[in-house]
């Protein structure tokens, strides 16, 4: 996550794996620190999303100009060098905590990692 530049937005970025032999389908994001949803971005338009599929032996991939985390309604601006703890539902699965380290402002993942 690039530190966020407005008091009350920010935008995420991970990579989740699946090694698993079945397709999964990531369906929540959520985190205390505010109101977390999914954006897929084609052609130079984002449009928000209630899943994306995770393929079995694959990965998704959350990154800028792609699909992508928002973070909005922010509790307390995140600052760099802190991390912030997500929880990942899926259709399948059981839930998943994860923890997402903030980066400087101009963080710009090219494969989400």
């Amino acid at each position: 996550m690039p530190q966020p530049v407005a008091a009350d937005m920010a935008a995420g970025f991970l990579t989740v794996t699946n090694k698993g032999g079945e397709q999964d389908e990531l369906t929540s994001v959520s985190s205390d620190i505010g109101r977390v949803t999914m954006h897929s971005t084609s052609g130079g338009t984002m449009a928000e999303r209630t899943s994306f599929a995770v393929p079995a032996h694959g990965r998704l991939v959350f990154r800028s100009g792609g699909n992508h985390l928002m973070f909005e309604q922010l509790k307390q601006k995140p600052r760099q060098g802190q991390t912030v703890k997500l929880k990942l539902g899926f259709a399948r699965s059981a839930p998943l905590t994860v923890e997402m380290p903030v980066r400087s402002a101009t963080y710009n993942p090219s494969t989400g990692h």
